[in-house]
């Protein structure tokens, strides 16, 4: 069960890839957007993000790993995230320039990332 959790772990980071790199690209832009990426981005990082917390909750990696699971950060990350995928979803059905959508992904997405690392 380990090793299912360590794939998960990696299609997190695989989601944090597409959130931040969609971002980061589009840096110079002019014509600053949210992309198809973000949404995915967005999505894969919510879904990964439950799939952990069920596979710790559940017990399925031991009793160790339960113990350090921090609840609330946990929430705070879900609640950005969520907020993440919504400014995407609406993103994506607006056309060019989202200057203001963009922006806060890309902040929302480095809050979440030095909440994982800082909290």
């Amino acid at each position: 069960m380990e090793f299912v959790f360590h794939l998960v772990v990696v299609l997190h980071f695989v989601g944090l890839a597409l959130l931040l790199g969609a971002f980061l690209v589009q840096v110079r832009d002019p014509q600053k957007t949210v992309t198809r990426w973000m949404w995915d981005g967005a999505l894969t990082q919510l879904l990964t993000g439950l799939i952990m917390v069920g596979m710790i909750s559940g017990g399925l990696l031991g009793d160790e790993e339960k113990a350090d699971l921090n609840e609330t950060k946990i929430g705070v990350k879900l609640v950005i995230v969520v907020v993440i995928a919504a400014l995407a979803f609406v993103g994506k059905k607006r056309p060019a320039p989202q200057v203001g959508l963009w922006a806060a992904i890309g902040l929302l997405t480095l809050a979440n990332v030095a909440i994982a690392v800082f909290w």
